[in-house]
């Protein structure tokens, strides 16, 4: 069985779909590897680590997506290379199928086979291929690391002859599991956590970690079965907006992560709670591409209102690419490995399966 993988644009999208630790599984397991020229380049992996593993790197990105049975990407390849894709090829990555629509409709059209990673059941036998927990989970992270490096005063409470600098004071909005490593993180580097979410299973995760739930009175726990948030009533809003504005007034840094599968990120944070807030506080809010939890969000810009830093980018990853390369390399070998039939070395698409159903655009 072929594989193959071709550079991103690079200006949007820096990890890799296939690190040299990876290529070496793939061929242990009896597939042919093909990349594109300088493939790895970037993030230290030369073509030489490549070639003296058995893979094949070539400079002609068509042939090299006309030749495979499986391509692997981050996300949709562009417009000037998806034509090269055929009948009964497959494609795996992260494709976004609710604003990609009309281009993936095209592809199955086409009788192309796409596997989009997001799309993933929250069961047991799939969290070795989960990579919305991977990626998330060091997004959570870095989050928390940018938003203390543009934090004017120090974190953790520091008592000196000349005084105490009180602990820094951070509220996580979304405890799924960015929010839960952004929680870990803050609270490793001595602040004081706080965290709201509207599924009510998060309580008792956000408080082994030593952070404070804040619980809304008479709140629904709002958890689809698949373990996501879905959209909260009219009722409980009020009542957040109202908890959240007199929290906000003695935070000084906040980390959103609240997202909905599918639809516009749900504005949380709004114009009259950051006009309460202290001045000097950093909201760093990760689901900025997707709209935003905050009034002011606007994706790789830092706004400033009312002394208050709003922070956002179109992918954090892009500034952890190798240890995300990595994790999202391992998450979609496990996948692959789960779809390959070793007996007749071909792709098989068993939709018994549940993680090959779930994850199949029809």
């Amino acid at each position: 069985m072929r594989i193959a993988s071709i550079l991103e644009n690079r200006n949007l999208e820096k990890r890799i779909a296939i690190t040299p630790e990876i290529a070496k599984k793939y061929i242990a397991l009896g597939c042919e590897l093909s990349l594109s020229e300088n493939y790895g380049e970037h993030l230290g992996f030369k073509d030489k680590e490549y070639r003296e593993l058995g893979v094949k790197i070539s400079k002609d990105d068509k042939e090299i997506i006309n030749s495979a049975d499986v391509i692997v990407q981050l996300g949709l390849l562009p417009n000037d290379k998806i034509s090269s894709i055929k009948a009964n090829q497959t494609l795996i990555g992260v494709f976004n199928p609710y604003d990609n629509k009309s281009k993936i409709d095209d592809l199955v059209k086409d009788k192309i086979n796409i596997f989009s990673l997001e799309l993933l059941p929250r069961i047991t036998r799939a969290q070795s291929m989960d990579i919305l927990s991977s990626q998330a989970n060091l997004a959570g992270y870095k989050a928390v690391i940018e938003s203390f490096a543009s934090f004017e005063k120090a974190i953790p409470m520091m008592m000196t002859a000349a005084g105490t600098v009180p602990a820094a004071k951070v509220l996580v909005v979304g405890a799924g599991v960015a929010g839960l490593q952004a929680i870990a993180t803050a609270k490793r580097m001595g602040a004081i956590v706080f965290a709201t979410d509207v599924r009510m299973a998060s309580k008792e995760q956000v408080e082994s970690l030593g952070g404070k739930f804040l619980t809304v009175e008479g709140s629904e726990n709002l958890e689809t079965e698949g373990g996501y948030a879905k959209e909260a009533s009219d009722d409980f809003k009020k009542k957040q907006e109202e908890l959240l504005g007199e929290t906000l007034k003695k935070i000084d840094i906040v980390i959103c992560t609240a997202l909905i599968p599918g639809k516009k990120a749900p504005l949380i944070i709004k114009e009259n709670m950051i006009s309460n807030m202290q001045t000097g506080s950093v909201i760093y809010d990760l689901a900025a591409v997707q709209g935003g939890n905050t009034a002011f969000t606007e994706v790789d810009k830092i706004v400033k209102k009312d002394g208050v830093k709003i922070m956002g980018e179109t992918n954090i990853l892009n500034r952890l690419p190798i240890s995300a390369s990595s994790l999202y390399a391992k998450n979609v070998f496990n996948f692959v490995a789960n779809l390959y039939d070793k007996e007749n070395k071909k792709i098989n698409i068993n939709l018994e399966d549940e993680i090959i159903e779930k994850t199949l655009i029809k």
